[in-house]
């Protein structure tokens, strides 16, 4: 058997060949371009149809930004050193925003307090770790860092006394070593840092601060101290009763009391001096932050087996939706005053605050319902054979299913909402886009520029909102379980 074996095959390989690559056809740039560009006729034309349109665009758009003027102190000099390279040509004046960066970032906030807006853009950072990344270790300390490094650099390049950098180096280095040491424990920065942020934007006394929160404290002690008698929903209510006779008739009387005794507190900045992008991200944030919880209860309440409860909650929602946000910035503006008791400072910005949460809080219910009616039946069943009560339920197995389903949709309403704080020009408050850049426009120097201000705002959105899509797409595949 071997003879005829040794006769019959001629070579028999005893070690493996190495892989061999791919022909250049089915890999790399090649690949790419043959299936995404040039995979059939259609394709193909529309492919060089569209890099004609892209070369037009660039022809006439690089001359302008190639002859750039970053140094003047007018749009006349601006033109006069464009011109000097050659007849005909064009390019863009971004002296303005060297010129007017200032009020584009700040407003017209008063500029040896811009440490404070400055901090508190660093705190946010710190304040969103745990959400962002609760559990990751490591990107908590990266985020955390960052904004240290970030903030403290800032400051130095602002001419900040240096008395207030060391503090906030000493600040920001205890919120790295919290960090390191007990990451979890940065969650208390998320909890408190909306005081914090409000005291340090708009200054004043600590105790009317400290007085605010603790309104806070009056709905959690009312809520504990009735949730097992008459439930969840009448304890809450009860408590937001309690929070709101506290913060109308007891907020301003004790913190005048207690500001009397021990005067602490931050230079006053009024609301007519917040504006460009501080204002914006003020605006935007606190509405992102407080919509999507009342969202979430809307949501709730809209599916409630209780009347009254889904008839509120039905009739907030299809209310909010069928009027548009210019309405309730003016509302806001003009007819909320009214319904406060006579003597009433309402900050204006706090006022738009509370309209643009609404507006945002209907659409995210909507969509959080949608993600509810996803889950099927089963899941529901589940959870009532765990013997689970319905927040129980709602806690550990419904919402955290909906709200995975619900993540495009979320973060779409939020980077809506951020661009529609622009809106808020139209009821007198100075947005980056709108207000600044009539203000800038308005200047004898500027007369006349157009595009530069608003290529800028645009960019500074872009680089925002492109953030907020890019962390949906990374939460998204974190959250992925379905094919693991």
């Amino acid at each position: 058997m071997s003879d005829t074996h040794a006769q019959t095959v001629t070579f028999v390989r005893e070690t493996m060949l190495p892989p061999a690559d791919a022909p250049v056809t089915e890999r790399g740039a090649i690949k790419w371009l043959r299936e995404n560009l040039f995979s059939g006729w259609i394709n193909t034309a529309l492919t060089i149809v569209a890099v004609y349109v892209i070369y037009l665009v660039l022809k006439a758009l690089m001359p302008w930004l190639l002859n750039s003027v970053w140094n003047a102190s007018s749009l006349g000099e601006c033109r006069q050193i464009v011109a000097a390279a050659g007849e005909g040509a064009t390019g863009a004046c971004w002296a303005v925003v060297r010129e007017r960066w200032h009020q584009y970032l700040f407003g017209f906030y008063p500029p040896a307090l811009y440490w404070r807006p400055v901090l508190a853009f660093g705190l946010l950072f710190v304040a969103l770790a745990p959400v962002l990344y609760y559990g990751n270790r490591k990107a908590e300390l990266t985020l955390t860092g960052s904004a240290g490094v970030l903030v403290v650099a800032v400051l130095l390049a602002l001419g900040t006394p240096l008395g207030i950098v060391a503090a906030v180096t000493v600040l920001m280095a205890a919120l790295l070593a919290l960090a390191w040491v007990a990451p979890k424990r940065l969650v208390w920065v998320t909890v408190f840092y909306a005081p914090v942020c409000y005291l340090l934007l708009w200054g004043g006394s600590v105790w009317f601060v400290v007085a605010a929160v603790a309104g806070f404290g009056v709905l959690a002690a009312v809520f504990l101290a009735l949730q097992s008698r008459i439930g969840v929903p009448a304890a809450l209510g009860a408590g937001l009763v309690a929070a709101v006779l506290w913060w109308i008739y007891l907020d301003a009387p004790v913190a005048q009391a207690l500001s009397s005794i021990l005067p602490i507190g931050l230079t006053p900045v009024p609301s007519t001096q917040f504006g460009g992008f501080l204002l914006a991200i003020t605006i935007g944030v606190t509405a992102i932050s407080f919509s999507l919880p009342l969202g979430i209860l809307l949501a709730l309440g809209r599916q409630s087996n209780m009347m009254i409860v889904k008839a509120l909650s039905v009739g907030f929602i299809e209310f909010i939706r069928g009027v548009p946000l210019i309405t309730l910035l003016f509302t806001a503006s003009l007819l909320l005053q009214y319904f406060l008791p006579r003597g009433t400072n309402f900050d204006i910005i706090l006022r738009v605050i509370i309209l643009v949460t609404f507006f945002a809080a209907a659409y995210l219910a909507e969509v959080i319902r949608g993600g509810l009616a996803a889950l099927p039946r089963g899941q529901y069943e589940a959870a009532d054979s765990l013997g689970l009560d319905y927040w129980q339920a709602q806690r550990l197995i419904i919402l955290p299913q909906a709200l995975k389903i619900s993540i495009p949709g979320i973060v779409s309403t939020f980077i809506g909402l951020f661009k529609d704080t622009t809106l808020v020009s139209f009821v007198g408050l100075m947005d980056p886009l709108r207000g600044v850049t009539q203000i800038v426009r308005a200047d004898i120097n500027w007369k006349g520029i157009y595009w530069e201000p608003y290529v800028f705002v645009g960019a500074i959105f872009f680089v925002m909102c492109y953030g907020m899509s890019r962390y949906s797409m990374y939460l998204e595949q974190k959250l992925r379980t379905d094919h693991r």
